[in-house]
């Protein structure tokens, strides 16, 4: 198969071209002219791994990048918790996948569309674990992030229903070895709390979030290419757990010490008022920001019982994951223990 991955050079597409590759896949990676393509492979001269310039906002450049593609993977996304400008959520997230369904459309060759959603279009689930019949309640939005994925769900569900061959996957919290960006946020707050500049915990450990390392995402993408039904959604999340487990976990696993007290989210949220004002004067996105608390008071705990049975997929345990990141986060420096 010849698949064409968009958001390439992103932290989960850059790992999705590197297993397709394994799983001896064609791949074409879209990628804009300014991307970041050093955790890339090469491109080769069998054509096994190639480049195509264009972006989703973009639908002539996609039509070109499509050319001779059967599947498609839309992993391309902005993924953040606050933007100065928040339309550009929904120009990317939102009108960028008009425009991938579109493109295929209009391309022959193309068998199947593999869209990478998020947990967050599915909504918040306090108090029990959701499955992949659970619907946004379009009450409330921490995000602009979390609106947008909603409103492309939404989309992706039509398409479906209008015979569009899409199948729609719906990841946990990410992490892993990879690119350091802001969707990698387990190795960041990692870092942070290696590094002494987060003391304590987030909050008081009543967060809950799906955590599945990006190797076992990038799995279950390759397997709903094969397996997934045309239509279908797919939970590809794991552990459910908070992130004081986490720091706690991590402590174990490098023989340090725990953190010693827990931080309100009322003070985080005043940093981040903070970091957002220091954003607006430089240019350069906070670490944190308000909507990020808002999110941590919430729960978003999954079930993948569906994607195990149909997909075969098999997302390795927390620990086992948190020793592989803590031993990568080492190697390059950027924590010591």
């Amino acid at each position: 198969m010849k698949a064409l991955v968009t958001g390439a050079s992103g932290y989960l597409g850059g790992r999705l071209c590197h297993g397709l590759l394994k799983q001896g896949h064609s791949v074409r990676a879209l990628v804009r002219r300014t991307s970041d393509i050093s955790e890339l492979p090469p491109p080769s001269t069998g054509g096994a791994f190639e480049l195509a310039y264009g972006d989703i906002t973009d639908c002539h450049s996609l039509l070109d990048a499509f050319s001779g593609c059967q599947v498609i993977f839309h992993a391309a996304a902005i993924v953040e918790t606050w933007l100065p400008d928040p339309s550009k959520f929904f120009s990317v997230n939102v009108e960028g996948l008009n425009n991938v369904l579109q493109a295929a459309k209009e391309t022959e060759t193309i068998e199947k569309i593999i869209y990478t959603s998020s947990f967050f279009a599915l909504g918040s689930t306090d108090g029990y674990a959701a499955d992949e019949n659970q619907v946004h309640c379009e009450k409330r939005f921490c995000t602009e992030y979390e609106r947008s994925k909603m409103i492309a769900d939404k989309i992706a569900s039509q398409a479906a229903a209008e015979g569009v061959p899409i199948v729609m996957l719906y990841p946990g919290v990410i992490y892993g070895p990879g690119k350091l960006t802001s969707g990698n946020i387990v190795a960041q707050l990692l870092i942070e709390r290696f590094a002494g500049r987060l003391p304590g915990y987030i909050g008081y450990g009543n967060d809950k979030f799906s955590f599945v390392h990006v190797d076992d995402v990038v799995d279950g993408h390759i397997a709903a290419m094969d397996k997934g039904r045309q239509g279908e959604r797919y939970l590809l999340t794991g552990e459910n757990a908070s992130f004081k487990l986490v720091f706690d976990m991590a402590a174990i696993i490098s023989e340090t010490k725990k953190p010693r007290f827990s931080i309100p989210l009322w003070i985080i949220e005043s940093y981040g008022w903070l970091m957002v004002l220091v954003s607006r004067l430089t240019g350069n996105l906070p670490p944190i920001s308000p909507p990020t608390v808002h999110v941590l008071r919430h729960q978003w705990a999954y079930s993948c019982e569906k994607a195990k049975t149909e997909l075969g997929y098999n997302p390795r345990s927390l620990e086992e994951g948190l020793k592989e990141v803590l031993l990568w986060l080492k190697s390059l420096g950027v924590i010591k223990y």
